[in-house]
């Protein structure tokens, strides 16, 4: 889904996309960037996002195209909001929904109490770590590697 947007190809600018689930982020860009190269007739035409969405996240992707894609690396470093669902007792390899959940484990025994104060440690700024199933590399080899 776009915004409503006026198209200036030589002035450039910025499109608010609403991902949906299962897309890539360069599934959205590639889009966008099929329909402006077949109305500004030009194959070089400029089109990226300002930062990636799992592909089993949807929200908010920030595109630019022409001109506006400079501004792109300014939006990168924005503070982010996130919003989950959890399951509780239940637990993922990856941390997130590409893997399958492990057999759950008890939770019965968690009153609203206890969740808010395990809530209270994702609030605020963090340092993430990445999943054994990321990508990341240390000292030279993909971590899911070693």
């Amino acid at each position: 889904m776009i915004t409503d947007h006026t198209f200036d190809p030589d002035g450039g600018g910025l499109i608010l996309v609403d991902k949906p689930l299962g897309w890539t982020s360069h599934d959205a860009v590639n889009k966008i960037r099929g329909a402006m190269r077949s109305v500004v007739k030009r194959r070089n035409f400029k089109v990226g996002h300002a930062g990636t969405l799992d592909p089993l996240a949807s929200g908010l992707l920030i595109i630019g195209y022409g001109p506006g894609t400079k501004e792109l690396q300014a939006l990168t470093g924005l503070e982010k909001t996130y919003v989950g669902t959890i399951t509780l007792g239940a637990t993922t390899p990856s941390y997130d929904r590409e893997t399958e959940p492990e057999p759950a484990g008890p939770w019965e025994h968690l009153d609203e109490v206890a969740i808010n104060a395990a809530f209270a440690g994702f609030r605020g700024k963090s340092m993430q770590r990445p999943p054994n199933f990321s990508a990341k590399r240390v000292e030279g080899e993909r971590a899911y590697w070693m």
